[in-house]
C-alpha cells in the first residue's frame, strides 16, 4: 500500500479517533485537525468545543500524532448558519449536517489540509468509497440533460471516478448526510471505519487505551450541540405566534411561532390534553397530535391525529438544487431513497423535470419535509440528491 500524508479530522469522539489510530497503524503519516466551527457563547453549557479538543489532544497524544486547533467559525457562519436560517425563515426544515459537510468539513477542511500537504484526508463517518474505471452504467444515455451537478464535480481527470457508498453498519450509515460530496472532493477522502460495526469500532478504542473510548456519541445539530432547540433559534428567528388547528379547522391552542414546528412532530405542541369529550376511549379521536402543515398565509400550524393520518403520507416528492456524486444524473427509473436519515430506502420511480427532480415511491412516505433532503440509492451505492422543495399527498 502506498503510504500517504493523511489529515484527519479529529472530533473528540470515538470515530474519528480509531479512524487515525488505523491509518497510523496502515503507516501513513497521520496529522489531526480540531475543526472549532462555532464560536458563539463558548462558555455555555450546551457548548462542548472545549471539551472536545481536549479529548481529541488526549487522543492524538495516546496515538502518537500532531493535533492542530483550526477555527472555521466564520466559514460556517457564511456558509451554512446563514442558509440554515433562510430556510427556517421561509417555513422549511433544513438539515445543516449536509451542508457542513459539503462546504466545511469536505471544502475549507480538505483546502487546508491540501495545503498542510496532505494527500488525503480522512474523517470518522460510516460511509465508504470505491474507487473504479468508469460508472458509464450511471449515466443518461447521449445527448439527454446531463449536466445537473455543481462544476467540477464529474471524474477525476486521469479517467477514475469514485462512488460513495453506504458504511458497512447499517444502523450507522452516514452516507445520507455525505450526498453532496463531489468527485474531486472523494478523490482526497478516505472512511477508515466505514468497513466496521460499532461495536468493533468501540471495542478497538477500548483495546488500545483511548480516553474516549466509552464517549457518548453526539446526537445534537452540529452547531446547536445538545442545547433545546427552540431556546437556540429563538434568538436569531423573528417569532410570530398563531393558532394551532386541526384538519376540521378547530382552535386547539396557540403555537409559538411557525419556524420552530416541523411536520411530523409530535412533542413540544403542548395540546396533548386536547380530545373530543365525546369520543369513546381508544377511538381515534384519543391518539397522538402531529404537525401536518404550516399555513404560512394564516401564520397557523395544522395539526392530525395518528401516525397514519392521510395528511401525512405523501405519494411523490420534488427535490431541487440537485448534486450528483457522479457529477451527472443518474438514468429515469427505478431507484431507492430516503427522504430522513433514519429510515430504510424506499423503492421510487425517478425522473427528471425543469422543476428538478422527481421520485414517485411505491409506498407512501411519512411526512415528507421541505428543506429536508431526498437521497437516491442504487442498492449500497449513494448518488446524490437534492434539497426537497414540495410533495404531493397519497
Amino acid at each position: 500500500m502506498h503510504k500517504q500524508r493523511v489529515v484527519v479530522g479529529l472530533s473528540g469522539g470515538v470515530d474519528s479517533a480509531v479512524s487515525a489510530w488505523l491509518l497510523k497503524q496502515q503507516g501513513h503519516e497521520v496529522v489531526g485537525i480540531f475543526m472549532k466551527n462555532w464560536e458563539d457563547d463558548d462558555d455555555s453549557e450546551y457548548c462542548s468545543s472545549n471539551v472536545d479538543f481536549v479529548d481529541a489532544a488526549a487522543v492524538a497524544d495516546v496515538i502518537g500524532i500532531e493535533i492542530e486547533h483550526v477555527n472555521f467559525a466564520a466559514e460556517y457562519k457564511d456558509r451554512v448558519f446563514a442558509e440554515f436560517l433562510r430556510e427556517y425563515q421561509a417555513g422549511r426544515t433544513p438539515n445543516p449536517d449536509v451542508l457542513c459537510n459539503a462546504e466545511i468539513k469536505f471544502k475549507a477542511f480538505l483546502d487546508h489540509a491540501m495545503r498542510l500537504g496532505a494527500e488525503k484526508i480522512a474523517t470518522g463517518h460510516y460511509a465508504r468509497v470505491r474507487e473504479c474505471p468508469h460508472v458509464a452504467s450511471l449515466l443518461p444515455p447521449e445527448g439527454a440533460r446531463a449536466s445537473l451537478g455543481r462544476p467540477g464535480e464529474g471524474p477525476t481527470a486521469s479517467g477514475t471516478s469514485f462512488q460513495l457508498l453506504k458504511g458497512l453498519d447499517p444502523l450507522k450509515d452516514q452516507s445520507y448526510f455525505l450526498h453532496r460530496l463531489n468527485q474531486a472532493q472523494l478523490a482526497r477522502t478516505l472512511f477508515p471505519v466505514g468497513e466496521l460495526p460499532k461495536t468493533e469500532v468501540r471495542r478497538i478504542a477500548e483495546e488500545i487505551g483511548l480516553p474516549n473510548a466509552k464517549k457518548k456519541d453526539s446526537t445534537g445539530i452540529c452547531f446547536i450541540g445538545e442545547r433545546p432547540f427552540r431556546e437556540f433559534l429563538n434568538r436569531y428567528l423573528s417569532h410570530a405566534p398563531g393558532p394551532i388547528v386541526d384538519d376540521r379547522g378547530r382552535k386547539l391552542g396557540e403555537h409559538v411561532g411557525l419556524s420552530f414546528y416541523t411536520l411530523g412532530q409530535r412533542q413540544g405542541l403542548g395540546i396533548g390534553g386536547v380530545k373530543d369529550k365525546k369520543a369513546p376511549r381508544g377511538g381515534g379521536e384519543h391518539l397522538p397530535w402531529f404537525v401536518a402543515r404550516k399555513d404560512l398565509d394564516r401564520n397557523a400550524l395544522v395539526v392530525v391525529q395518528g401516525h397514519e393520518h392521510p395528511w401525512l403520507q405523501y405519494r411523490s416528492l420534488v427535490a431541487d438544487d440537485l448534486s450528483w456524486v457522479a457529477g451527472q444524473a443518474p438514468r429515469a427509473g427505478g431507484y431507492g431513497a430516503k427522504t430522513r436519515y433514519r429510515q430504510a430506502d424506499a423503492a421510487c420511480a425517478l425522473d427528471h423535470s425543469p422543476a428538478g427532480l422527481s421520485l414517485l415511491f411505491a409506498q407512501p412516505q411519512w411526512a415528507v419535509t421541505p428543506g429536508q433532503s431526498a437521497v437516491v440509492y442504487d442498492g449500497e451505492v449513494c448518488l446524490g440528491g437534492g434539497v426537497i422543495a414540495s410533495a404531493e399527498l397519497a
